[in-house]
């Protein structure tokens, strides 16, 4: 992606929620619209508009003398934005079980698994950037199966909170061990999910759907616990608090 062919808005956003994931910007301390849009190359007008953007995503909260600080989270917090992602996941799941799905979308989420399948077992050894590309592509074709504007915004509003998107942890999982073991469990649940969608099995569609959402938690429960100094890799790890 060229960035210099991004509208001010988009250069905005995607700058600053960079600057807040990695960390560039400490939890809690105050932006500096002045500052953040000169070391963005901006003006302030797309700056407050990616604030808004940002505030409304929970990464920033409002001040009540004015501006806005970088939020911070507990590991309670990140718990629950993972539950809830995969609360209005498998509610989409079981929406599209009992709805049907379309076709090309089903075709579409088909050549995705076996795209995820090839970059499990290229002869040459795990092709993780084409899994990332392609987990992300299939959680994107579930928000869409059930054909509801409501529910696919809300599973990309919730995908937007930190550290609950589907590829939260998968930067840094070659650094776990016996990785590739779980992402071929996580690739057997995306399978599962979409046999119990096309078998119009909705209360077992919900219910494998929330299961595989729970993988980033247990992937986060172990970089906290067991691997504390990949903490800082991850980005949005940064606005977690030590507790």
């Amino acid at each position: 992606m060229n960035i210099r062919n991004l509208s001010q808005l988009d250069r905005a956003l995607l700058g600053l929620r960079s600057l807040v994931l990695s960390g560039d910007i400490a939890g809690g301390q105050r932006l500096s619209e002045v500052a953040v849009a000169k070391q963005l190359g901006i003006s302030r007008t797309p700056l407050r508009q990616a604030m808004d953007r940002l505030v409304a995503e929970g990464l920033l909260e409002r001040i009540e003398t004015g501006g806005c600080r970088v939020a911070t989270f507990s590991k309670k917090d990140v718990a629950d934005a993972i539950e809830m992602r995969g609360v209005v996941e498998g509610t989409a799941a079981r929406m599209a079980a009992e709805r049907g799905v379309a076709a090309d979308l089903l075709a579409q989420a088909r050549d995705t698994l076996n795209k995820i399948d090839k970059a499990l077992t290229r002869k040459k050894g795990l092709d993780f950037d084409q899994y990332v590309i392609q987990n992300a592509r299939f959680h994107e074709l579930l928000a869409r199966f059930p054909g509801s504007p409501i529910v696919q915004r809300e599973i990309e509003r919730m995908s937007l909170l930190p550290l609950a998107s589907p590829s939260a942890f998968l930067s840094d999982q070659a650094m776990i061990p016996d990785f590739q073991a779980s992402l071929v469990y996580a690739q057997r649940q995306h399978r599962a999910i979409l046999d119990a969608i096309i078998a119009r099995e909705g209360a077992r569609a919900e219910a494998l759907t929330r299961e595989h959402a729970r993988l980033a938690l247990i992937n986060f429960n172990y970089l906290n616990e067991i691997r504390p100094t990949l903490l800082s890799k991850v980005p949005g790890l940064a606005l977690v608090a030590t507790e």
